[in-house]
């Protein structure tokens, strides 16, 4: 991949990755009214929690452009979506046995628990791979 496709592709990643954290957390919080969304992961996905991921997206977005030239961030994007990564570990671990009740009254908020770890986890060596190709510029 040449370098100006390279840092399109980062630019790209990034504006996916903050639109997703955005409109993600909108679509499963129902808008912050659905009390179900909080409560079955008061730690992580509180009020304040869910508002939050979307302040993560906007910073994603907002680094966007120069992406390419800032590996340290890059990394710290990457740190924080390994801490996600992990919460979801330990959520399915202790909780995963409610996926089938909520698959039932709500399968949407099904999906965004059963599968929000996977996206960070992708979202997470996107941008460590971004902040390796920084640092190789």
């Amino acid at each position: 991949m040449n370098q100006s496709a390279g840092n399109r592709f980062v630019f790209l990643g990034f504006i996916a990755a903050g639109l997703t954290n955005i409109l993600g957390m909108l679509a499963a919080s129902e808008f912050f009214t659905n009390t179900t969304f909080h409560s079955l992961s008061p730690t992580v996905f509180s009020e304040f929690g869910t508002f939050m991921v979307m302040v993560w997206g906007l910073a994603y977005l907002a680094a966007a452009k120069q992406a390419h030239n800032l590996p340290a961030l890059c990394f710290v994007f990457a740190f924080e979506k390994a801490v996600y990564v992990y919460t979801w570990v330990v959520w399915m671990q202790t909780s995963s046995d409610t996926l089938p009740m909520l698959q039932g009254t709500s399968p949407l908020l099904a999906l965004f628990y059963s599968g929000y770890g996977v996206i960070d986890l992708a979202y997470g060596l996107f941008f460590a791979w971004a902040g390796i190709r920084a640092l190789r510029r």
